[in-house]
């Protein structure tokens, strides 16, 4: 970490965009490794003794975190303190098997989620093979602003409400994007099971956004 001092404040004209390019790779890590673990930032905090507001400056790289507040987070997250401030490699190809591929479940298996992509990596753009089982609607909570997604129905039908709207009826072929910044459902109204690639993604292309779907 003194490696990490002496690079950022070697060249002071340099500092300042340094600092701020560690910051974003921090708050990456840190929603990844926070998701990971199915923290909600208040679960963080709590373990941490980091306030909620401060750890939401940290993932949106609006705060450089202290030597001692990464310490305690990564300590909370049961993780070490370079897993929070290195810089995940870019490019490369990587191969993503079905049968290890990560799958997310929620309401006893009537929502899942394959992640086509690496799981252990940081991601800006996520995308999942979605299955929704006949009938059967999921409400999805809010992200922060800036997070868009889209939703490609590959077989079934799937409405998707968002907020207040009226619903948008998708068969397959159709797909959807949308702001995630508001509630919204998708509702299998079909008697088999849907099946749609979802595609999540930060606007701002500096920032990551919450893992999940």
């Amino acid at each position: 970490m003194g490696m990490i001092g002496k690079q950022v404040n070697a060249d002071p004209q340099h500092a300042g965009s340094a600092t701020t390019k560690l910051s974003i790779i921090v708050g990456a890590n840190l929603r990844h490794l926070r998701r990971k673990s199915g923290l909600s930032l208040e679960q963080l905090a709590a373990k941490s003794g980091v306030s909620r507001a401060m750890l939401g400056q940290i993932e949106t790289g609006k705060s450089a975190p202290t030597i001692n507040l990464l310490g305690r987070i990564a300590e909370a997250l049961k993780v070490s303190v370079p897993s929070l401030i290195s810089n995940p490699a870019s490019g490369g190809t990587a191969v993503v098997p079905r049968d290890r591929a990560t799958v997310l479940a929620w309401s006893n298996g009537g929502f899942t989620c394959r992640a086509l992509f690496p799981w252990d990596d940081p991601q800006s753009i996520e995308i999942y093979e979605v299955t929704i089982i006949a009938r059967h609607r999921e409400d999805v909570a809010a992200y922060e602003p800036g997070v868009k997604k889209a939703l490609v129905v590959l077989a079934g039908e799937i409405e998707v409400t968002i907020a207040e709207d009226s619903p948008a009826h998708l068969s397959e072929g159709d797909s959807i994007v949308f702001n995630a910044d508001s509630p919204h459902t998708l509702h299998n109204s079909g008697d088999k099971d849907a099946k749609a690639f979802l595609v999540v993604a930060s606007v701002d292309r500096g920032r990551s956004h919450p893992r999940g779907f």
